[in-house]
């Protein structure tokens, strides 16, 4: 009887281990690999660019929770793959990278094409080994898969060209083993936390992405303590729905009611979560964390108590020791404060006389017709801001963005990867025009591949993002134009349903048949440049930085652009 390949041991294993999709781009030391893939249950997808590959797996694998894969060629093939599976890695999605590799004979002698993916991947990976040899194949497969999957995160493996096509030899069963622990504090310390939440005043919650499946009971524990909750951006789908303790988020993407209960409250629980900005969190305010992973308490800001546990059955445990309390004047103060920062953004969503499209206005619009169960992605940048905004969430929507690695071009690929997971669900991408332009070839992949994903174009004709911060900062902003073509025609040329539009008066109606086309479509929408992202607090700096952006400009001939920011902000 004739042994597999290793390449064949791999994609085996692989499948087994739940891969469903492979993403990538074929090339001379893979084609063993994707030749077995050819003839197993896994689906290859074909991009036209790694790193889109990497954005796509890792938005396939956080939205499902099934493993991924994705591979490339030697050298530059699984080179392009850095910048998508970086984000994959930080976003705690499981990934496995099949990264082919010259031939060993070769290896270190500078041969053609040879590049030390062990040291470039290490550090955004939970695994990076190789294939050494044809004995290692299932039993090193296994392993990285498990620990895509145990640990949450990227895992490589590299495998050399001639121990892919390689006889192997039968090894043991080794296969992929999940758990699913009950993971709460001891006894002692829920005790201590609840001492410190039931003599707080003004106690607050801040929940991050730690939160998921633990909705009614964080909504619990808020009754119980009348706390109101803030949250972060990656637990809006998790916190923000059916919630009369919802404040929004602090931060700079934040809204007054969630900052002023941070920097409010005399005791504050955080629930899974690790916001990097230290700024915001209380000044004086008694903090417990709560996390599943011990290297984040107290790494991002002080705490006078951090255990670990899961979310879920940690505030179960917790709500019995925590006696009920009828008294909630923080709390009302902070809901009103968050019912009138909402509504302040509401105005902004709105049709302007003059036609001028605010892109607030284009994305309560999608919000509005959007379907129940929709999957938004974003680009890092004043698209993640009008999603975060103006998109709500029901229990049903999920949202993707890039913040926490902060890369640009992540929205259109990942909403490739999101349809390809859920078929069956509307995928809308909410692109920049810096971000779609930067791997507009994936256009492609989504015509291919058949994948009917909607992108709604935000296109002010600039880094706009990039933009604020120089003027926030007091300079003029320089090299953020972009001159860019008619969108919507390229797109239709690459087979895309498409439409331009200029004119609010217009936006709604093409709206509305963009997201009725059953196939890929692109609504390329010109908004306003000069739209500002107004943080949940306005400083003494900013401001100055502002006026001092403006008085250079009006020095170097740019009045029409201090004029503009002006009347249409204020």
């Amino acid at each position: 009887m004739a042994h597999k390949t290793v390449a064949e041991v791999v994609v085996d294993t692989l499948q087994s281990a739940g891969v469903k999709h492979c993403w990538g781009v074929p090339g001379d030391t893979l084609n063993y690999v994707t030749d077995a893939i050819r003839r197993s249950g896994i689906e290859w997808v074909h991009v036209r660019h790694e790193e889109a590959g990497g954005f796509a797996a890792g938005a396939e694998a956080l939205l499902s929770g099934n493993l991924t894969a994705c591979a490339g060629s030697c050298g530059p093939g699984s080179l392009h793959f850095i910048n998508g599976l970086f984000e994959a890695h930080r976003n705690r999605a499981p990934v496995v990278l099949i990264a082919s590799q010259i031939t060993n004979e070769e290896y270190g002698f500078d041969f053609p094409q040879e590049v030390d993916f062990e040291s470039i991947y290490r550090s955004c990976s939970v695994f990076c080994s190789e294939i050494r040899s044809p004995g290692q194949a299932r039993r090193k497969t296994a392993m990285a898969a498990q620990a895509a999957l145990a640990k949450r995160g990227v895992a490589v493996l590299i495998l050399p060209v001639d121990i892919s096509q390689a006889a192997a030899p039968d090894e043991p069963a080794f296969a992929v083993h999940l758990g699913a622990p009950v993971l709460r504090p001891n006894d002692a310390e829920l005790d201590r936390v609840a001492e410190i939440l039931n003599a707080g005043r003004k106690v607050a919650i801040y929940g991050g992405s730690g939160c998921q499946g633990a909705h009614d009971e964080i909504v619990a524990l808020a009754e119980r303590l009348k706390a109101p909750i803030a949250h972060t951006s990656r637990a809006k789908d998790f916190l923000e729905y059916d919630n009369p303790f919802n404040v929004g988020m602090t931060g700079m993407l934040g809204t007054a009611g969630g900052y002023h209960t941070l920097k409010n409250c005399d005791t504050l629980l955080l629930l899974g979560c690790d916001f990097a900005w230290r700024q915001f969190y209380p000044d004086k305010a008694r903090i417990i964390q709560v996390d599943i992973d011990p290297s984040h308490l107290g790494r991002r800001h002080p705490v006078e108590v951090g255990v670990v546990g899961n979310i879920k059955d940690t505030a179960a445990a917790l709500l019995q020791r925590l006696a009920p309390r009828t008294e909630q004047a923080f709390l009302d103060d902070c809901l009103a404060r968050h019912d009138k920062a909402v509504a302040a953004l509401d105005k902004r969503a709105t049709p302007t006389e003059g036609g001028k499209i605010h892109p607030q206005y284009l994305a309560s619009l999608i919000d509005r017709h959007a379907a129940t169960d929709a999957i938004f992605t974003a680009d890092a940048g004043s698209p993640t801001v009008w999603l975060l905004r103006h998109i709500k969430a029901n229990g049903k929507r999920r949202t993707l963005i890039s913040l926490t690695h902060g890369t640009m071009a992540n929205a259109m690929p990942e909403a490739l990867g999101a349809k390809v997971a859920f078929p069956d669900r509307q995928v809308i991408s909410l692109s920049g025009d810096g971000g779609l332009a930067m791997l507009l070839g994936d256009l492609l992949t989504a015509i291919q591949e058949k994948i009917p994903i909607k992108i709604a174009l935000f296109n002010n004709s600039s880094l706009g993002f990039v933009e604020l911060e120089m003027k926030v900062e007091g300079l003029l902003d320089a090299y953020t134009n972009l001159v860019n073509p008619d969108f919507a025609r390229v797109a239709e040329a690459i087979g895309f349903h498409a439409r331009r539009v200029e004119r609010a008066s217009d936006l709604e109606a093409a709206v509305q048949d963009w997201l009725a086309q059953p196939g890929p479509a692109l609504l390329d929408v010109v908004t306003s440049r000069m739209e500002l992202v107004m943080p949940p607090f306005i400083g003494a700096q900013q401001v100055f930085g502002t006026a001092l952006y403006s008085a250079k400009a009006l020095l170097d001939g740019r009045a029409g652009d201090v004029w503009d920011l002006v009347t249409e902000n204020l």
